[in-house]
């Protein structure tokens, strides 16, 4: 059973095993909608995304924009329609809210998304089609693979007043060094070819290769067993917070587990069979 679906986030899933969720406000560069509502945005990205990963019949999720924008953040303009979310949107908040109410306000809605995307089993890309600001950029810092073109930039919202949330802070020291952080925390802008440079974009292509771009790779990623991108992901990502000794204790573990499993028979006898691999994720 799939996600409730809104229509200012599209979610599809196609028979090649690719989900592809895609904000869906072209008219605002693709602005979030709300903050924690149970029908915001950043509600609705965490829900797919866990659907997805439910979904046996899915093997990569992909993350994405209409249009020209991957995700502006949130909604400057500030007249999200409150049919949709409720009168209790970012926007509408009363001045006399407790300090508390605000952060969990902030906590239960963009923290817990960004956590969301994180602790999600399948490979996730983010196909970043133009500019990711804000949480938009968590977001997409927050997915495994970045795949941009000529039009990508990531922005924060540094001349507002705000700094990085969970996926820049926590990820951009990881990925382009502490001087390339800080840089960027103090001027709040990186066009693609720094972003690539710096380590922040796998792929950098022309925009009219962009989708081709992602779909190959996501058909690079789906021959190879579910188990192994489950248990290597999951590896890696305590590996960065943890010791050498501790990352050889779970690979020596997984290692054993992976040999053993159904897929890993299926993937020597295809090779032998000289045959495409049909893997089940057991």
């Amino acid at each position: 059973m799939g996600p409730e679906l809104v229509e200012y986030l599209k979610y599809e899933v196609e028979d090649s095993g690719i989900a592809w969720i895609t904000f869906n406000r072209p008219e605002r560069r693709n602005a979030l909608m709300g903050n924690s509502q149970e029908k915001s945005t950043v509600a609705k990205v965490g829900e797919y995304m866990r659907a997805a990963d439910d979904d046996p019949d899915v093997k990569v999720i992909v993350l994405t924009g209409e249009g020209q924008g991957f995700c502006s953040g949130a909604d400057m303009r500030r007249d999200n329609d409150a049919d949709v979310l409720g009168e209790n949107f970012v926007g509408n908040r009363d001045d006399t809210e407790s300090p508390d109410f605000v952060r969990q306000h902030f906590f239960h809605g963009f923290t817990q998304l960004h956590r969301d995307i994180s602790l999600i089993r399948k490979p996730t890309i983010a196909m970043i089609n133009g500019a990711a600001v804000g949480s938009g950029m968590d977001m997409a810092l927050h997915c495994d693979i970045r795949v941009g073109c000529e039009a990508t930039q990531f922005v924060g919202y540094h001349q507002l007043g705000q700094i990085f949330e969970n996926g820049g802070s926590y990820y951009l020291p990881k990925m382009a060094g502490l001087g390339r952080a800080l840089e960027f925390a103090y001027t709040g802008r990186l066009d693609a070819e720094r972003a690539y440079q710096w380590g922040l974009l796998n792929y950098l292509v022309d925009s009219s290769e962009l989708e081709q771009t992602t779909r190959d790779l996501c058909d690079r990623i789906m021959r190879v067993p579910p188990m192994v991108h489950w248990v290597s992901k999951r590896i890696m990502r305590t590996a960065m917070d943890t010791t050498l000794e501790n990352t050889m204790v779970l690979t020596s573990n997984a290692g054993g587990i992976l040999s053993g499993s159904e897929d890993a028979d299926e993937a020597r006898i295809a090779f032998l069979e000289k045959r495409a691999p049909k893997f089940k994720g057991r």
